[in-house]
């Protein structure tokens, strides 16, 4: 039984991959590569097939983690059906999220902040327009919130 997480921003090549990358991380070091399965998306299409944000990417290997190999999507409706969890990065894809989503699929669909130990913040901040201190950030929070997120899966894993 594998336990599947979609990570959802807008374009899919800052936050969501960004997400995606640390949990991927995360899962490995906590030895659950068998039973959790990680993919990002976005809400528009408007980088399909692109691979991360540059700036995302030199984060990202800064602290260890490898984005090279990630490309962008677009959510597609099957994905509301195929995945466990679909989190959303801030409320405006939270809300195109739901929109496409039918009744039984909204329970599926949360804010990826809502798993932070450390941060009060219900979404995680778009740095594709801003400084590049912002994707240190994203990072930061990121990171705080996989960790309470492999804690909830494990407890669901436990529960299966």
């Amino acid at each position: 039984m594998n336990f599947r997480v979609l990570l959802v921003c807008m374009g899919n090549i800052c936050r969501s991959p960004t997400a995606e990358g640390v949990l991927r991380q995360y899962i490995k070091t906590n030895n659950l590569g068998d039973k959790v399965e990680v993919d990002s998306a976005g809400t528009h299409g408007y980088h399909v097939g692109e691979a991360p944000d540059s700036r995302t990417q030199r984060a990202a290997a800064i602290r260890g983690y490898n984005l090279t190999q990630l490309r962008a999507r677009k959510v597609a409706r099957q994905d509301l059906d195929y995945f466990d969890l679909i989190l959303a990065m801030d409320k405006s894809n939270l809300d195109n999220l739901q929109r496409m989503a039918t009744p039984e699929q909204q329970e599926r669909i949360k804010l990826f902040m809502q798993y932070a130990k450390n941060f009060d913040d219900e979404e995680v901040p778009d740095p594709y327009y801003g400084l590049g201190h912002g994707f240190d950030l994203v990072l930061d929070m990121v990171e705080d919130a996989s960790i309470g997120l492999i804690e909830d899966i494990k407890q669901k894993i436990g529960e299966l």
